[in-house]
């Protein structure tokens, strides 16, 4: 049987032109060098190299096995350099999913000082555990609970869905309307109004308009922004008004940005959990990211 060592053997030979360089290249000896050179010959049934006192002349056989040969080997050693098991410690790589807002309103601003490396994975709820399930993610922030016997699940902070407004959107004659009470004039009122949206997302809006009106939203939103910090960008010292998270918005509202237009008959709220695999080695690194998303959130 051919021997693996023998095709490395003669690569570094190829490659480096004599017995000595391939003998340098691969940290063994000269004389292991000969004899691998050696029974390769014996077990192709041909020669690969002229031999002269400098160097090793390639034969048109050894230029052919070799062109042959290399790719292959080549793969194999960047495999063996990759997996090889290092002295030093390498560094962590955990990967957490999440929505976009919540990313960038939480964590975003301290990934510069993690001592481990994320990836982080916008997508779907469902996506998304089913993704920590197969050990693709390591930690989610979620709304939803799955089916999923090797998830657990931690709640930590509950989102209120509100309508907001920009800073100098006219609200005074809607809290009238509030206190009367009258459904079909505070409709009215919100339909008249300038409506921002978010073009991967328009759950809130439906969830709230059903839950306060007891049907869907007969109307579309005026503009279409990419995502929620759009929209509190554009609201932001003007006017218009949209269904988002509270915890979304609360530096603008500490900054006088945006006001807080309705909270709805009864406030609408989801939980949030952090979702990881029972058995996990990086408790150590998402204990890290919970501690921030506690320090940010709650």
């Amino acid at each position: 049987m051919v021997n693996l060592e023998w095709f490395r053997t003669f690569k570094a030979i190829y490659e480096t032109g004599s017995l000595t360089g391939a003998a340098e290249a691969l940290y063994v000896s000269q004389p292991g060098v000969s004899l691998h050179l050696s029974s390769l010959e014996a077990y192709v049934g041909y020669k690969l190299f002229d031999r002269s006192s400098r160097k090793m002349v390639t034969t048109e056989r050894g230029k052919v096995l070799y062109n042959y040969i290399v790719e292959a080997l080549t793969h194999l050693e960047k495999a063996e350099q990759h997996f090889h098991k290092s002295t030093e410690k390498e560094r962590p790589t955990i990967s957490i999913g999440m929505c976009f807002e919540t990313f960038q309103f939480t964590l975003e601003p301290y990934l510069p000082r993690l001592p481990f490396n994320v990836i982080i994975k916008f997508g779907d709820y469902p996506e998304m555990l089913s993704d920590l399930d197969a050990g693709i993610l390591d930690l989610i922030i979620t709304p939803q609970k799955g089916e999923f016997t090797g998830l657990e699940y931690e709640a930590f902070f509950k989102e209120r869905i509100v309508i907001v407004g920009g800073a100098n959107t006219d609200i005074e004659g809607f809290k009238k309307l509030l206190k009367d009470g009258n459904k079909v004039d505070i409709q009215k009122w919100l339909k008249k109004q300038i409506w921002y949206g978010t073009n991967g997302d328009m759950e809130h809006l439906r969830r709230f308009w059903h839950f306060n009106f007891g049907k869907r939203p007969d109307f579309k939103p005026n503009y279409i922004v990419p995502n929620m910090s759009s929209i509190l960008r554009c609201l932001g010292g003007g006017e218009g008004i949209a269904v988002i998270p509270d915890f979304l918005s609360k530096k603008e509202f500490e900054q006088g940005h945006v006001k807080l237009v309705w909270e709805g008959d009864k406030p609408i709220e989801n939980t949030l959990y952090f979702g990881t695999r029972k058995k996990t080695t990086y408790n150590n690194e998402i204990a890290m990211v919970k501690e921030i998303f506690l320090r940010e959130m709650v």
